[in-house]
């Protein structure tokens, strides 16, 4: 049976992130679905079908270039969510300000009073309390 479906399956796409990011997703709108409308349930199944369809399909042109969209897609997430993540360790011991005229963000140390920041891109000098 293992060498029908190798057989089957050489020439086809396969799995691969995308993918594996659908089944997950499918899966967790089909337990949504237990507790709400059908709706869910209806949107998952679509899902699956799509990525057995991406699983199965021959055009693997196609298919690398989605997953090569997505994985860019992922990988700016990520990098939004580690840079949230850092900015709120910081919170602790620092205050983060917006310079007024160019909106870049300043890190101040708390704790030392009314300062004067000066803005290191555009030169701006406002005061704020740290």
């Amino acid at each position: 049976m293992r060498e029908k479906f190798a057989r089957f399956m050489m020439g086809r796409y396969g799995n691969d992130r995308l993918n594996q990011s659908l089944m997950i997703l499918a899966l967790v709108l089909l337990v949504l679905s237990w507790f709400t409308t059908d709706a869910f349930y209806m949107v998952a199944l679509l899902i699956m079908i799509y990525a057995y369809y991406r699983m199965f399909s021959r055009d693997i042109y196609k298919r690398t270039a989605e997953n090569q969209k997505y994985l860019q897609w992922e990988y700016k997430m990520k990098g939004k969510l580690n840079k949230k993540k850092k900015e709120l360790s910081q919170l602790k011991t620092h205050h983060i300000y917006k310079c007024p005229n160019c909106k870049q963000k300043i890190r101040v140390p708390r704790g030392r009073g009314k300062i004067a920041i000066s803005c290191r891109k555009c030169g701006t000098e406002f005061i704020k309390k740290s």
